[in-house]
Protein backbone atom coordinates (compact mmCIF):
# COMPACT_ATOMS: atom_id res chain seq x y z
CA UNK A 1 0.00 0.00 0.00
CA UNK A 2 1.09 3.53 -0.90
CA UNK A 3 2.22 5.95 2.06
CA UNK A 4 0.04 8.50 1.94
CA UNK A 5 2.18 11.85 2.81
CA UNK A 6 0.36 14.62 5.33
CA UNK A 7 1.12 17.69 4.82
CA UNK A 8 4.03 19.00 7.51
CA UNK A 9 2.20 20.68 10.61
CA UNK A 10 3.42 24.06 12.02
CA UNK A 11 3.39 24.72 15.56
CA UNK A 12 1.44 26.96 16.71
CA UNK A 13 2.08 30.37 19.00
CA UNK A 14 1.50 29.56 22.54
CA UNK A 15 -0.75 31.85 24.22
CA UNK A 16 -1.96 33.52 21.45
CA UNK A 17 -5.79 34.56 22.33
CA UNK A 18 -8.22 33.63 19.58
CA UNK A 19 -10.13 36.92 19.67
CA UNK A 20 -9.58 39.01 16.76
CA UNK A 21 -6.77 41.06 16.88
CA UNK A 22 -7.14 44.65 16.72
CA UNK A 23 -4.61 47.52 15.97
CA UNK A 24 -5.18 51.09 17.53
CA UNK A 25 -6.86 53.59 15.93
CA UNK A 26 -4.82 56.34 14.32
CA UNK A 27 -6.63 59.19 15.16
CA UNK A 28 -7.71 60.61 11.87
CA UNK A 29 -10.80 62.50 12.86
CA UNK A 30 -8.67 64.10 16.40
CA UNK A 31 -8.61 67.77 16.08
CA UNK A 32 -4.96 67.52 16.68
CA UNK A 33 -4.08 65.01 13.69
CA UNK A 34 -6.35 67.76 11.30
CA UNK A 35 -4.19 70.78 12.71
CA UNK A 36 -0.99 68.79 12.27
CA UNK A 37 -2.36 68.12 8.32
CA UNK A 38 -3.07 71.82 8.28
CA UNK A 39 0.39 72.88 9.26
CA UNK A 40 2.00 70.77 6.57
CA UNK A 41 -0.12 71.97 3.97
CA UNK A 42 0.64 75.40 4.90
CA UNK A 43 1.94 76.83 1.68
CA UNK A 44 6.01 78.00 3.16
CA UNK A 45 6.35 74.67 4.77
CA UNK A 46 9.07 72.91 3.87
CA UNK A 47 9.39 69.55 3.40
CA UNK A 48 7.85 68.53 0.17
CA UNK A 49 8.24 64.85 1.13
CA UNK A 50 5.57 65.24 3.51
CA UNK A 51 3.63 67.43 1.49
CA UNK A 52 3.48 64.25 -1.03
CA UNK A 53 2.75 62.18 1.31
CA UNK A 54 -0.42 63.79 2.85
CA UNK A 55 -1.53 65.10 -0.72
CA UNK A 56 -1.76 61.09 -2.26
CA UNK A 57 -3.24 59.48 1.39
CA UNK A 58 -0.03 57.99 2.69
CA UNK A 59 0.22 59.75 5.90
CA UNK A 60 -0.66 57.87 8.54
CA UNK A 61 -1.18 60.03 12.06
CA UNK A 62 -1.85 58.19 15.18
CA UNK A 63 -2.75 60.12 18.20
CA UNK A 64 -0.49 60.02 21.72
CA UNK A 65 -1.46 61.53 24.88
CA UNK A 66 1.99 62.47 26.76
CA UNK A 67 5.16 62.00 24.71
CA UNK A 68 7.30 62.13 28.61
CA UNK A 69 5.27 59.02 29.46
CA UNK A 70 5.08 55.11 27.96
CA UNK A 71 1.19 54.93 28.35
CA UNK A 72 0.57 54.65 24.94
CA UNK A 73 4.58 52.49 24.02
CA UNK A 74 2.51 49.60 22.82
CA UNK A 75 -0.45 50.45 20.74
CA UNK A 76 1.97 52.70 19.11
CA UNK A 77 4.88 50.09 18.26
CA UNK A 78 1.61 47.82 17.03
CA UNK A 79 0.38 50.79 14.38
CA UNK A 80 4.15 51.25 13.23
CA UNK A 81 4.09 47.19 12.71
CA UNK A 82 1.08 47.55 10.36
CA UNK A 83 2.64 50.35 8.80
CA UNK A 84 5.82 48.48 7.97
CA UNK A 85 3.56 45.42 6.92
CA UNK A 86 1.53 47.71 4.30
CA UNK A 87 4.20 49.02 3.08
CA UNK A 88 5.86 46.04 2.15
CA UNK A 89 2.74 45.17 0.34
CA UNK A 90 2.63 47.91 -1.30
CA UNK A 91 5.48 50.03 -1.58
CA UNK A 92 4.68 53.67 -2.93
CA UNK A 93 6.51 56.00 -2.53
CA UNK A 94 6.01 58.81 -0.19
CA UNK A 95 4.95 57.03 3.25
CA UNK A 96 5.09 58.76 6.82
CA UNK A 97 3.72 57.48 9.97
CA UNK A 98 3.10 60.64 12.20
CA UNK A 99 2.35 60.14 16.02
CA UNK A 100 0.98 63.70 17.62
CA UNK A 101 0.57 63.45 21.35
CA UNK A 102 -1.51 66.06 23.70
CA UNK A 103 1.16 67.18 25.53
CA UNK A 104 3.08 68.49 27.37
CA UNK A 105 3.08 71.66 25.19
CA UNK A 106 6.16 73.20 27.55
CA UNK A 107 9.08 71.41 26.66
CA UNK A 108 12.84 72.77 26.24
CA UNK A 109 14.22 72.15 23.34
CA UNK A 110 16.67 69.29 25.66
CA UNK A 111 13.57 67.85 27.64
CA UNK A 112 11.61 67.05 24.05
CA UNK A 113 15.20 65.57 22.93
CA UNK A 114 15.04 63.40 26.14
CA UNK A 115 11.46 62.16 25.58
CA UNK A 116 11.84 61.41 21.71
CA UNK A 117 14.61 59.24 22.70
CA UNK A 118 12.78 57.17 25.74
CA UNK A 119 9.78 56.59 22.92
CA UNK A 120 12.65 55.37 20.72
CA UNK A 121 14.25 52.72 23.34
CA UNK A 122 10.80 51.83 24.49
CA UNK A 123 10.06 50.64 20.81
CA UNK A 124 13.35 49.43 20.00
CA UNK A 125 13.14 47.10 23.51
CA UNK A 126 9.57 45.86 22.41
CA UNK A 127 10.93 45.12 18.80
CA UNK A 128 14.07 43.46 20.66
CA UNK A 129 11.90 41.32 22.61
CA UNK A 130 9.45 39.85 20.09
CA UNK A 131 12.69 39.06 17.98
CA UNK A 132 13.03 41.60 15.12
CA UNK A 133 16.84 42.34 14.16
CA UNK A 134 17.58 45.73 13.14
CA UNK A 135 17.85 46.30 9.31
CA UNK A 136 20.84 45.20 8.20
CA UNK A 137 21.08 47.81 5.81
CA UNK A 138 22.07 50.29 8.33
CA UNK A 139 24.05 50.54 12.17
CA UNK A 140 22.36 50.32 15.27
CA UNK A 141 24.49 52.42 16.95
CA UNK A 142 23.87 55.76 17.37
CA UNK A 143 27.54 56.80 16.97
CA UNK A 144 28.12 55.40 13.71
CA UNK A 145 27.35 57.57 10.65
CA UNK A 146 25.05 54.61 8.71
CA UNK A 147 23.01 54.55 12.25
CA UNK A 148 18.74 54.79 11.63
CA UNK A 149 16.67 53.80 14.23
CA UNK A 150 15.59 50.15 12.80
CA UNK A 151 11.74 48.84 14.05
CA UNK A 152 10.42 45.95 12.81
CA UNK A 153 13.24 45.39 10.32
CA UNK A 154 13.09 48.25 8.49
CA UNK A 155 15.08 51.42 9.60
CA UNK A 156 13.27 54.82 9.91
CA UNK A 157 14.41 58.53 10.32
CA UNK A 158 12.55 60.03 13.05
CA UNK A 159 11.53 63.60 12.28
CA UNK A 160 10.66 65.41 16.17
CA UNK A 161 8.29 68.77 16.23
CA UNK A 162 7.28 70.66 19.44
CA UNK A 163 6.46 73.94 19.86
CA UNK A 164 9.36 75.17 21.85
CA UNK A 165 11.45 73.92 18.56
CA UNK A 166 13.80 76.66 17.31
CA UNK A 167 13.96 75.62 13.75
CA UNK A 168 10.31 76.66 12.22
CA UNK A 169 9.99 73.98 10.35
CA UNK A 170 10.05 72.24 13.73
CA UNK A 171 7.50 74.55 15.44
CA UNK A 172 4.18 72.73 15.92
CA UNK A 173 1.71 73.05 18.53
CA UNK A 174 1.93 70.17 20.30
CA UNK A 175 5.06 67.43 20.05
CA UNK A 176 4.92 65.23 17.18
CA UNK A 177 7.40 62.22 15.73
CA UNK A 178 7.30 61.52 12.63
CA UNK A 179 8.66 58.08 10.91
CA UNK A 180 10.35 58.45 7.80
CA UNK A 181 10.88 54.71 5.79
CA UNK A 182 15.13 54.68 5.12
CA UNK A 183 14.27 52.47 2.09
CA UNK A 184 12.21 55.45 0.57
CA UNK A 185 15.00 57.53 0.82
CA UNK A 186 17.35 54.57 -1.19
CA UNK A 187 14.90 53.99 -3.72
CA UNK A 188 14.75 57.46 -4.52
CA UNK A 189 18.74 57.59 -4.59
CA UNK A 190 18.26 54.52 -7.35
CA UNK A 191 15.83 56.82 -9.34
CA UNK A 192 18.19 60.27 -9.14
CA UNK A 193 15.70 62.07 -7.57
CA UNK A 194 17.22 62.14 -3.65
CA UNK A 195 19.36 64.89 -4.25
CA UNK A 196 17.35 67.57 -6.11
CA UNK A 197 14.74 66.52 -3.75
CA UNK A 198 17.02 67.35 -0.73
CA UNK A 199 17.89 70.91 -2.62
CA UNK A 200 14.29 71.53 -2.57
CA UNK A 201 13.69 70.84 1.02
CA UNK A 202 16.83 73.08 1.58
CA UNK A 203 16.14 76.33 -0.26
CA UNK A 204 12.36 75.77 0.94
CA UNK A 205 13.81 75.83 4.46
CA UNK A 206 16.39 78.29 4.31
CA UNK A 207 13.32 81.00 2.40
CA UNK A 208 11.32 79.78 5.41
CA UNK A 209 13.32 80.17 8.83
CA UNK A 210 16.35 82.39 6.94
CA UNK A 211 19.10 80.09 7.31
CA UNK A 212 19.69 76.06 6.45
CA UNK A 213 19.25 73.41 9.88
CA UNK A 214 23.01 72.97 10.78
CA UNK A 215 22.48 69.65 11.64
CA UNK A 216 21.71 68.00 8.56
CA UNK A 217 24.01 65.50 6.72
CA UNK A 218 24.07 62.81 3.95
CA UNK A 219 23.43 59.96 5.64
CA UNK A 220 26.89 58.56 6.25
CA UNK A 221 28.45 61.68 6.55
CA UNK A 222 27.66 61.67 10.30
CA UNK A 223 24.92 60.14 12.27
CA UNK A 224 21.64 60.90 12.10
CA UNK A 225 20.73 60.57 15.64
CA UNK A 226 22.10 64.63 15.89
CA UNK A 227 18.78 65.30 13.39
CA UNK A 228 15.96 63.61 15.08
CA UNK A 229 14.97 66.47 17.97
CA UNK A 230 15.97 69.24 15.46
CA UNK A 231 17.32 71.09 18.45
CA UNK A 232 21.43 72.26 17.54
CA UNK A 233 23.28 69.76 19.64
CA UNK A 234 26.85 70.62 20.79
CA UNK A 235 30.17 68.45 19.18
CA UNK A 236 30.42 66.24 22.36
CA UNK A 237 26.75 65.33 22.61
CA UNK A 238 25.55 61.50 23.55
CA UNK A 239 22.97 60.03 22.04
CA UNK A 240 21.11 58.10 25.20
CA UNK A 241 19.89 55.06 22.79
CA UNK A 242 21.25 51.91 23.09
CA UNK A 243 19.71 48.92 20.91
CA UNK A 244 19.46 45.42 22.97
CA UNK A 245 20.11 42.21 21.08
CA UNK A 246 16.65 40.32 19.73
CA UNK A 247 15.58 37.76 21.90
CA UNK A 248 15.68 34.14 20.73
CA UNK A 249 11.70 33.71 19.56
CA UNK A 250 9.55 36.08 19.86
CA UNK A 251 7.50 36.85 22.75
CA UNK A 252 4.04 35.87 21.13
CA UNK A 253 1.23 36.91 23.93
CA UNK A 254 3.34 40.29 24.34
CA UNK A 255 2.77 40.56 20.45
CA UNK A 256 -1.32 40.14 21.31
CA UNK A 257 -1.28 42.19 23.95
CA UNK A 258 0.06 44.85 21.95
CA UNK A 259 -2.07 44.48 18.95
CA UNK A 260 -5.41 44.31 21.20
CA UNK A 261 -4.37 47.97 22.71
CA UNK A 262 -6.86 49.71 20.47
CA UNK A 263 -9.49 49.29 18.58
CA UNK A 264 -8.45 49.36 14.80
CA UNK A 265 -9.37 46.62 12.48
CA UNK A 266 -6.26 45.19 10.66
CA UNK A 267 -7.96 44.33 7.80
CA UNK A 268 -8.83 48.37 7.26
CA UNK A 269 -5.38 49.62 7.75
CA UNK A 270 -4.66 48.86 4.25
CA UNK A 271 -7.48 50.85 2.87
CA UNK A 272 -6.91 54.02 1.03
CA UNK A 273 -6.13 56.22 3.72
CA UNK A 274 -6.84 59.99 4.11
CA UNK A 275 -7.00 62.82 1.31
CA UNK A 276 -7.13 66.49 2.01
CA UNK A 277 -8.05 65.56 5.80
CA UNK A 278 -11.06 63.37 4.32
CA UNK A 279 -11.54 59.72 4.97
CA UNK A 280 -12.45 57.47 1.76
CA UNK A 281 -13.76 54.58 3.37
CA UNK A 282 -11.11 54.22 6.42
CA UNK A 283 -9.86 56.38 8.84
CA UNK A 284 -5.55 56.54 7.35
Amino acid sequence: MQQVAHPRQVPQPTGLPQAPLTLPGDGAAHPLAERFRAFIRNPPFPCVGAKSALTRGRLRIAVGRDITGGQDDGRLYAALLAFVGRYKAQPDLFQSFAVVFEGPHDLSEEAFEGALWARAQALADQDCRIGHAADPRVADDPDDPHFSLSLAGEAFFIVGLHPRASRLARRFEAPVLVFNLHDQFERLRTEGRYERLRETILARDADWAGSVNPMLARHGERSEAVQYSGRAVPADWACPFRRGAPEPGADWAAVAHDLRAGAFDARRFAGAGNTGGKTEGEAP
